[in-house]
């Protein structure tokens, strides 16, 4: 299994800095522009947990099920959750384990240890970030906007939850005008000259769509 990213406890990025862009680029090539926060489905209204977000087994190559993910993701975190019962109050094993379940697209669960984290480091953007993520594959998009508003509330500057929020609204609430303003307030706090094509072409797409709401066929 592909190792995680290793968590912070100062409300910094859980990502290394160069990972922030490629992780959401990596997303949009797996349909974020289209469905979902890091990865999307072919509409709006398309259920986040369909198959085009399962990942392929290892032996077979086939499709595991969620119910075999669910199971995978059990079994891998029942160690953590074992010294969880020891120390309740350590938020690294609980992101660890949120980690666990959100990469098995178990994203209820992801979300409550993500929340227990913030329990205990409130602070913590980048955790508050995944938490968004985890809601909105969950359906709830207001939940995921309001974490990201409490995110950039104690880092406005935050690369992950500015992208995250233009891509919600776009997608969650069909909302270009908001996602253009936050992915213009990305390029404006973050102007990485390597990454800056890809967010402009993501304005651009924004403004097609803006467009067309004013203009219906």
């Amino acid at each position: 299994m592909t190792k995680q990213p290793s968590a912070s406890t100062n409300g910094q990025s859980l990502w290394p800095p160069k990972l922030v862009y490629g992780m959401a680029c990596v997303c949009l090539i797996l349909g974020l522009s289209v469905g979902y926060l890091l990865r999307g489905s072919a509409s709006a209204k398309a259920d986040p947990r369909s198959s085009s977000h399962q990942q392929p087994s290892g032996d077979t190559g086939q499709m595991p099920t969620l119910e075999q993910m669910k199971e995978m993701a059990d079994q891998k975190a029942e160690p953590l959750l074992q010294q969880l019962k020891k120390e309740p109050a350590n938020k690294e094993l609980l992101i660890r384990i949120a980690y666990f379940y959100k990469s098995a697209h178990q994203f209820k669960e992801a979300s409550e240890y993500f929340d227990q984290a913030l329990h205990l480091d409130p602070r913590n953007v980048a955790v508050r970030t995944e938490r968004a993520s985890c809601l909105y594959y969950n359906g709830d998009v207001d939940g995921s906007l309001a974490e990201l508003q409490q995110a950039l509330e104690l880092n406005p500057k935050d690369p992950n939850a500015l992208f995250n929020l233009g891509v919600i609204r776009l997608n969650g609430k069909r909302d270009p005008a908001g996602a253009i303003h936050a992915w213009q307030e990305l390029l404006k706090t973050n102007p990485g000259p390597d990454k800056k094509p890809i967010v402009e072409q993501m304005i651009a797409k924004a403004r097609q769509q803006q467009g067309s709401l004013k203009f219906p066929n």
